[in-house]
């Protein structure tokens, strides 16, 4: 997204925002993967008249087996509760890495009706684009009753730390019937009715090619359309709004843009991938310059979940990590006086194998963006995003939002110099070749904004 050097009234665009007014009491912030599953089960087996789950994937792992047999068994407790599913087709229809293809979460959607053939829970594969490489549904969000739940997270044994590892991420609990009811709303609107859908749970699928214009049909409607809801405070109350986002000029880039420039003191940005759009990159320097301070906390590349340890056989995907920790390590080479200054507040988060998904942005304890958005040129402009923004003007959730920050914190490293992040003539031989092979052909930043 180019954004035109004028002067904007960048406050008064967040100003202008419709709002949906949030209760304190009924916004819960929970700060581990364990306790979110937990809270999560809880929820489902809590349901009075709707589930609906929004996910990149539920996998056919432990713990997507225990969340599907959950909701199995809620809808047949209550046969009248409105229970759909939506992932992305794409990803439900290829295996994982080195499986075989008979290895499918859609097979596995099948495979789990047949043993419930008198109940019916709709799996839908919702195909952002004709290629999974070229975006994907990144949507965040599972409605149950009133209750929005949003987490980064998708459903598996990483996500919800069924067994050792766990992925990191933010588990926001907020009951508000309008923010619930604009969602699912949203779904019924702009994916229901489209012919580019299609139900997983089905012994047969349509290929790519027999739905190749139903899915661009889909993919220009998300283009221009966004959640609706009936704005009903000011700017003055403890506020919510969701916002949704596909393509370069999209109005969850909008409103992160303005987001990071109305900051008078602080601003905090928490990212699993250091591989910033230009656009952020420079409002990032134009706050520094403004005095204002600014915090990134990004995964080690250790905690990217495309790392490969040096044990294990390397595959191209390996590099990505080495990669955004070379934009890093350039990133603050260039800032290194505004780190001695103790104005750009660089931490590396990492515990021991684990893995972290972490994004949102925090601004002068008045605003807070929960997001999937991983900010970065593949969500700027091919994947299917949307976020929350909470304006807590009188803070009443300040104590909940800097423990969550309290507790990101604890796993992380400051960076004062730009010296501690590894240099890549020290990168395990493999990987300084491959790297050394994409820079010569300038692969580098095209990979770059495609993952």
């Amino acid at each position: 997204m180019r954004i035109p050097f004028i002067k904007y009234n960048h406050q008064k665009h967040l100003d202008e925002l419709g709002k949906i007014q949030q209760d304190a009491k009924q916004y819960h912030i929970y700060y581990t993967p364990k306790a979110y599953r937990l809270a999560l089960i809880e929820s489902i087996k809590r349901a009075q008249h709707r589930i609906y789950i929004v996910a990149l994937y539920l996998e056919q792992d432990e713990a997507g087996q225990e969340i599907l047999n959950e909701l199995y068994q809620i809808k047949r407790q209550r046969p009248n509760l409105d229970i759909k599913i939506f992932v992305d087709w794409h990803r439900a229809q290829r295996g994982r890495i080195g499986e075989d293809k008979a290895h499918t979460n859609a097979n596995y959607y099948y495979q789990l009706k047949q043993q419930y053939p008198d109940i019916d829970i709709p799996i839908y594969g919702v195909p952002v684009n004709r290629r999974e490489v070229l975006g994907v549904l990144h949507l965040k969000g599972f409605i149950i009753d009133n209750t929005v739940i949003y987490s980064g997270a998708s459903i598996n044994n990483v996500y919800l730390h069924k067994r050792e590892k766990y992925r990191y991420d933010r588990y926001h609990f907020i009951t508000n019937p309008l923010l619930a009811d604009s969602m699912v709303q949203f779904i019924h609107d702009h994916f229901l009715p489209y012919q580019a859908l299609q139900l997983l749970n089905t012994g047969t699928h349509k290929t790519r090619k027999q739905i190749k214009s139903e899915i661009k049909e889909l993919r220009q409607h998300l283009m221009n359309t966004n959640y609706q809801y009936n704005s009903n405070t000011d700017n003055n109350t403890l506020s919510v709004a969701p916002i949704m986002g596909l393509g370069r000029n999209n109005s969850l880039n909008k409103i992160i843009h303005h987001l990071i420039n109305v900051a008078e003191q602080k601003i905090i940005f928490c990212t699993p991938y250091f591989n910033l759009p230009n656009i952020l990159v420079r409002d990032i320097i134009r706050l520094l310059r403004k005095g204002r301070q600014v915090e990134l906390i990004i995964g080690d590349k250790e905690a990217n979940d495309f790392y490969i340890p040096p044990d294990q056989p390397f595959n191209i995907s390996g590099g990505l990590p080495y990669l955004y920790e070379i934009n890093l390590r350039s990133f603050i080479e260039r800032l290194q006086s505004f780190i001695d200054k103790e104005q750009l507040i660089i931490r590396l988060w990492k515990d021991g194998e684990q893995t972290y998904h972490l994004k949102g942005i925090w601004v002068d304890n008045t605003w807070v963006l929960i997001t999937g958005n991983n900010l970065n040129p593949r969500a700027w402009r091919l994947d299917l995003e949307n976020g929350i923004l909470i304006h807590d003007p009188k803070q009443e959730l300040s104590h909940k939002f800097n423990q969550e920050l309290d507790t990101i914190r604890q796993k992380t490293t400051l960076i004062t110099h730009f010296q501690q992040i590894q240099a890549s003539q020290f990168y395990p031989s493999q990987v300084h070749k491959l790297i050394k092979r994409l820079s010569r052909i300038k692969v580098d930043r095209i990979i770059k904004r495609l993952l």
